[in-house]
């Protein structure tokens, strides 16, 4: 993909340098009737259409599905600003945050539509197949644009041709309408598009990238036997497979993993993104401004499968030994090394280790004394690489947006909703867990419904967490009003909780009964009004400027 990457600069080139500029065509961009003629002009013109997808709605630089999670039970964002208002719950329609991701959505929507409106004009000129899988390339790119903005704001206008002026006056559509456009684009996509690429073109849209975001999709929307038919299908292609070394996933050497189905592109000059400056740990010369909070932390189970308020594996006074690997591949835990650091925010451990040198040496450990260093004791890990460190700014590691385990979890989930439970979902759910460097206990068979619900959900927590999957599930599951009103907490900051938590079926923990949870660091305290928050807000300059686009209710 990064080839083609390139190849928007020299689309940025052609329309600002054309010879003709005489003509009375518009001088900021291409025009219908000057543009995409023939073959070069077509792959300009999607990859276009790609550059559109990474977008990063907030001031940190950040993409969309790292960002997400912090606006959930289980992450916090530091920085005072647009994205912490919303995980808070004191936003309104004016937030910048959502005005980002709506005209962000909208930009990249009416990129797909100028090429899809334009597209005839090389149907004789470029070969079938090339012009059958770009069409498709366009419509896929465009129902994935739409797949996010009707899980934020519920149905939303779908626009399918280039508007002028006088038809920007676009009412909703409903949701149902919506995601059966979704459905039906994803489908149609998936029928041109190619089961995988040569390297050199990786990065484009496949057929099992339709299929999934389609199983996706119909998942969120309750339609089970789409989304496991989808997901069956992905899996039937017989081109994916989990990465052995989760931790590697996320990391420059597992970028051309064949667990990963679609991912945001980066490249250094081209699209870089600020994940390594938010991420890193304060030793690191990071911000620790995107963090993990406490109750994620106590929702892994231990190494027998068993959640730590009923493990007998598990040690209050050692909190992070004999738990699921997956704990410290997504989280970089006290007393870990972390981007060659002994990383430890016990407020009291004011000296620390310095692996970068050899011999290893004391250093000063600013995890504990910066007042800005990780408000609740920890930091991601997954998306962090030691490559990184030197330019934490611009960094070019992809971001995964779609990969296989979604859809073996995808696939098991639709068949326990709709009470079709056979071997090959035990099989689904336990090809996740029993990965190499995970290798989680099985789940037996002669699970009941409610059981097998309770660990889905879990296992969709301990598998995705940070990958921006949690605000859409707590919502269709109707349990973000429980998870999202009270305290968020971070670690004890000189010591540790005297007993587990309770653990309820979705995995969440209960502070209420342990001993000193007074001396729990009361990170921010929030609100979910519950007959609001379930959706987000259009923003407020688009409903005043397009009175036939109705406000969500209660903003």
């Amino acid at each position: 993909m990064h080839k083609y990457i390139i190849l928007i600069v020299s689309f940025l080139a052609f329309t600002a340098c054309n010879k003709n500029y005489l003509e009375k065509y518009p001088l900021d961009g291409p025009s219908s009737s000057s543009f995409i003629t023939n073959e070069q002009e077509l792959m300009l013109a999607i990859n276009g259409c790609y550059a559109s997808v990474p977008f990063h709605p907030s001031a940190h630089n950040c993409p969309l599905p790292v960002i997400l999670d912090q606006v959930t039970d289980l992450g916090f964002d530091r920085n005072n600003g647009t994205l912490q208002e919303v995980g808070k719950g004191s936003h309104d329609s004016n937030n910048g945050f959502f005005l980002s991701i709506w005209s962000s959505s909208y930009s990249g929507i009416a990129r797909c539509n100028f090429l899809l409106d334009n597209i005839d004009k090389v149907k004789n000129i470029v070969s079938e197949q090339l012009y059958n899988r770009v069409k498709a390339e366009a419509r896929f790119l465009r129902a994935y644009h739409y797949h996010y903005l009707v899980e934020m704001f519920g149905g939303v206008p779908v626009v399918t041709t280039s508007l002028k002026l006088d038809e920007s006056q676009v009412p909703r559509n409903t949701k149902e309408e919506t995601v059966n456009f979704i459905l039906t684009e994803m489908e149609a996509a998936a029928a041109d598009l190619p089961p995988g690429y040569a390297a050199n073109e990786s990065g484009r849209a496949t057929k099992g990238a339709a299929l999934a975001i389609k199983a996706r999709i119909a998942l969120y929307n309750e339609k089970w036997d789409v989304a496991a038919d989808a997901a069956k299908r992905v899996m039937d292609l017989n081109v994916y497979q989990l990465h052995p070394d989760f931790g590697e996933l996320f990391t420059y050497k597992g970028q051309t993993s064949k667990e990963i189905i679609f991912a945001l592109q980066y490249l250094k000059g081209i699209k870089t993104h600020n994940i390594p400056s938010q991420f890193f740990s304060r030793m690191a010369s990071g911000f620790s401004g995107l963090v993990p909070g406490q109750s994620l932390i106590d929702s892994y189970e231990c190494t027998d499968g068993l959640s730590i308020d009923k493990s007998p594996g598990f040690d209050p006074a050692k909190p992070f030994e004999n738990r699921d690997p997956r704990l410290g591949y997504t989280v970089a835990l006290p007393g870990s090394i972390f981007m060659n650091f002994q990383f430890e925010t016990h407020k009291d451990s004011v000296k620390t280790w310095d692996y970068n040198t050899t011999p290893a040496k004391r250093v000063n450990n600013t995890d504990a004394t910066n007042a800005f260093a990780t408000f609740t004791g920890y930091c991601w890990r997954k998306y962090t690489d030691l490559t990184d460190k030197v330019e934490r700014t611009t960094s070019e590691l992809n971001v995964i947006s779609v990969r296989y385990a979604e859809v073996l979890l995808i696939y098991a989930e639709a068949k326990i909703e709709s009470n079709q439970v056979d071997n090959t979902v035990y099989d689904a759910i336990n090809t996740v867990r029993q990965r190499p460097s995970v290798n989680m206990p099985s789940i037996a068979a002669g699970k009941t419904r409610e059981e097998l619900r309770s660990i889905i959900r879990k296992e969709r927590k301990y598998e995705l967490a940070g990958e921006g999957f949690r605000v859409f599930d707590i919502r269709r599951w109707k349990i973000a009003d429980q998870l999202m009103n009270g305290i968020f907490y971070g670690r004890i900051p000189r010591g540790l909780p005297a007993a587990a938590p309770a653990i309820d079926a979705n995995g969440t923990p209960d502070y209420s009964a342990v001993p000193n949870r007074s001396e729990m660091r009361v990170v921010e305290t929030r609100i979910f009004k519950t007959n609001r928050d379930y959706l987000w807000p259009i923003p407020n300059i688009e409903t005043l400027t397009n009175p036939s686009l109705a406000q969500n209710p209660n903003y």
